[in-house]
Formats: structure tokens, C-alpha cells, sequence
């Protein structure tokens, strides 16, 4: 019995640490952004990507850019940039 009570405690763990590396949206503001003022979406790829990021995804969001994929570690990495 107490395996098993370890087993659960261990998978409600990492699932709990791994539910803490996400961005809570309530909480990401940026400015407006005039849609001609706005840096370009590939800019801030090939930015990343010089850096070692492997991009997966980039949503806009709030008026910010979200990127999701691995960052120079290969570790699932997710970013908020401002337009």
C-alpha cells in the first residue's frame, strides 16, 4: 500500500511541476500596439532561433507574442515578448 501512496504522490508531483513552467494569461499585459508598429513575427524567430531556441509556435496574445518550443538547453521552454 504505501508504494502505491508513494507512486500517486510522485505523479501528482510532476504533474504539478510541470503545470507551474506555463504562463498564467490573467496576468501578461502589454501596451497596445498600432497592427504597422508591430515587429514582425519572424524577426523575433530568427532572434530566438540565433540564440538556440528550436521555435515551435508563436501566438499572439494580449498584444504580445508567445513562443513556445525548446530553448539553448533542448528543456521545453515558453516566452512572452512584447510587439
Amino acid at each position: 500500500m504505501n508504494k502505491q501512496l508513494l507512486a500517486l504522490l510522485l505523479a501528482a508531483a510532476g504533474t504539478t511541476s510541470a503545470l507551474a513552467q506555463f504562463v498564467d494569461h490573467d496576468k501578461v499585459r502589454c501596451e497596445a500596439v498600432a497592427r504597422e508598429e508591430m515587429r514582425p513575427q519572424m524577426e523575433l524567430q530568427r532572434k530566438l532561433t540565433d540564440a538556440g531556441w528550436k521555435v515551435r509556435q508563436i501566438k499572439n496574445f494580449n498584444g504580445c507574442y508567445e513562443v513556445y518550443g525548446f530553448d539553448e538547453k533542448n528543456e521545453r521552454a515558453e516566452k512572452t515578448e512584447t510587439n
